[in-house]
């Protein structure tokens, strides 16, 4: 994708975005944010065997994390926790684009982070429960 491209499809994921609000019965939630800025995310798994099942996001801030949180759940809905757990700040890069992660990377990785600690949250959980 060009660089107008990517921005619609950021514009496109922020008015629209999928996967969004609270998921009733999630295994695990987790909220983060940015200090010192008002970008914020909590992510919503449900999480069958060792698959995500299905994902939501809430949210409010910049478009850009906003529209990352979408195309993110987008994404890893129906991913393996171990690919899921393997995606990094180079695949976020590849599905916004390089160069505007290079302008907002905090707010660009955020959903990325969040993602990361619900999975660690939940891996925690099962350990404690003795699966």
């Amino acid at each position: 994708m060009d660089r107008s491209e990517q921005l619609e499809n950021i514009l496109d994921h922020y008015q629209n975005p999928r996967h969004h609000g609270e998921l009733a019965g999630a295994d695990v939630h987790v909220e983060g944010g940015l200090p010192g800025c008002s970008d914020l995310v909590t992510l919503y798994l449900k999480i069958e065997g060792d698959k995500i099942e299905q994902v939501s996001f809430t949210g409010e801030g910049c478009t850009i994390s906003q529209a990352s949180a979408s195309m993110l759940s987008e994404l890893v809905a129906g991913m393996s926790l171990e690919d899921a757990a393997a995606l990094d700040h180079d695949f976020i890069s590849d599905m916004i684009g390089k160069e505007i992660v290079e302008t907002r990377p905090r707010c660009a990785t955020l959903s990325l982070d969040v993602l990361r600690a619900a999975l660690k949250k939940y891996r925690k959980e099962q350990i404690e429960k003795g699966k």
